[in-house]
């Protein structure tokens, strides 16, 4: 089931009374969500995510714009008519139940010729609790689970009635982290084996582009920037793309162009053909650095910090806009021999110019 948005917004009255006006929450959000695929809604609290989740769900209204399911207009259809399954960020398990009637729970709750029979309604129970790999737990109640099991219950409570679209709003949030990164790829299974579509709500970017086939990055209700994971990484849009994508994030000085060159301080490091003359924000990716003793880009060497195959120099210099920068490179035992001072050259894919007053990408002419 693809997943048609539509202009889609949302206002809320201010609080603040004595401003007045409206904020915008999401503001004419336009995207299709392809068919089967698991798409990551991604930004900062307050970006506007999780209302755009509550809005295909039917949990609120969009205050303008058209909602699609495939070729029907749910806009105004109630959220127990438009087939979908909701995980929330808490589980909302009801505790005096066993695993086995919060997942029933759905479907007891089905009218007429929808509501299945007691047999079925168990086989369903039953294979969703397989499919997230809790049917040995379903005697349990939730206060005898581990956080990660109590999110699986969830997950299959959202299943069992089968629905076209799946929902998840920031599911893992509560997990630690080795858990966290247990259920995502768990999540990402279960969403291959079903084949059903489904929208994932997080601020955390690995996560995000761990486990989606596109994502959807948002600041203050509006969307910057939609594409595969990695393409995004690779080519983002504008400078908060680029400093929200990346762990560790990207490094960023303040540079000029003179000539068609590209210079941090006095260091003319890259060509730069077809960009004018001026000051630009430059943004480097950790993995761009190249340890070369006769680099173009002179730094200081604070210290190094080998973890296991990689090695990251952290590192000073004057175009910084930080204190210092982190340069990583996988490790082949010559770290040591670099004294108090290194120089890199730089991979021309992994550095990214931008506007330094608005924040637009600059793009060199190709060669």
């Amino acid at each position: 089931m693809n997943v048609t948005l539509q202009h889609l917004t949302k206002r809320f009255p201010n609080r603040n009374k004595k401003q007045g006006g409206e904020v915008v929450a999401v503001d004419d959000f336009t995207y299709e969500i392809p068919d089967g695929k698991l798409v990551g809604l991604l930004g900062p609290s307050g970006c506007g995510k999780s209302t755009t989740l509550y809005m295909i769900c039917g949990l609120q209204a969009p205050t303008a714009g058209k909602i699609f399911f495939g070729d029907k207009d749910v806009t105004d259809l109630p959220t127990e008519n438009r087939g979908v399954g909701l995980v929330f960020q808490n589980y909302a398990l009801y505790p005096h139940m066993t695993v086995l009637q919060n997942i029933l729970f759905p479907l007891e709750n089905l009218k007429g010729k929808d509501r299945p029979g007691k047999a079925e309604m168990v086989r369903r129970a039953t294979e969703a609790a397989r499919l997230v790999q809790i049917e040995g737990l379903l005697d349990r109640k939730p206060s005898e689970m581990s956080g990660g099991q109590q999110q699986r219950v969830a997950i299959a409570r959202a299943l069992v009635k089968m629905p076209s679209v799946l929902l998840l709003d920031e599911p893992l949030s509560n997990l630690d982290a080795r858990l966290r990164l247990q259920t995502r790829e768990e999540i990402r299974r279960i969403q291959r084996e079903t084949g059903i579509t489904t929208v994932f709500v997080t601020h955390d970017q690995e996560e995000a582009m761990s486990i989606s086939d596109e994502i959807v990055v948002m600041k203050e209700g509006v969307v910057q920037q939609t594409g595969k994971p990695q393409a995004v990484y690779d080519d983002p849009a504008n400078l908060f793309v680029a400093k929200f994508l990346g762990t560790p994030p990207i490094n960023l000085f303040d540079g000029r162009v003179e000539g068609e060159w590209l210079y941090l301080g006095t260091d003319k490091v890259l060509p730069v053909p077809g960009l004018s003359d001026g000051s630009v924000t430059v943004g480097i990716r950790p993995e761009g650095f190249v340890p070369e003793e006769n680099g173009p880009l002179c730094c200081g060497l604070n210290r190094l910090e080998v973890m296991g195959r990689d090695v990251s120099f952290l590192c000073t210099h004057a175009g910084c806009q930080t204190d210092t920068f982190r340069a990583i490179r996988q490790s082949d035992g010559t770290e040591g021999t670099h004294g108090n001072a290194v120089r890199f050259r730089l991979k021309s894919a992994k550095v990214l110019l931008f506007d330094p007053e608005t924040g637009a990408r600059l793009r060199p002419r190709e060669a």
